[in-house]
């Protein structure tokens, strides 16, 4: 069998294969939902994540910022005797 033939031999499988008895216009979809699905779950942490992050930063930032004019308050305004 020469090469070209075993080309088509497995192409017309594979067509075979790809249109699932039939039934493609409802595996494919399902197949593409199921990388989308598991896609979003492997990406929707690290977004979650990033964004907690970035808000405990600013949080943190916020509140050395108040403890640093609250510590800056406190000894320009002292009591002189």
């Amino acid at each position: 069998m020469s090469a070209l033939q075993t080309f088509f031999t497995v192409s017309g499988d594979a067509a075979a294969f790809l249109k699932m008895g039939g039934y493609a216009a409802y595996v494919w979809p399902a197949y593409a939902v199921f990388f989308i699905v598991l896609i979003a779950d492997t990406v929707a942490p690290r977004v979650r994540r990033r964004r907690v992050l970035r808000e405990l930063r600013a949080r943190l930032a916020r509140q050395q910022a108040r403890q640093d004019r609250a510590g800056s308050n406190s000894t320009s305004t002292s009591p002189s005797l």
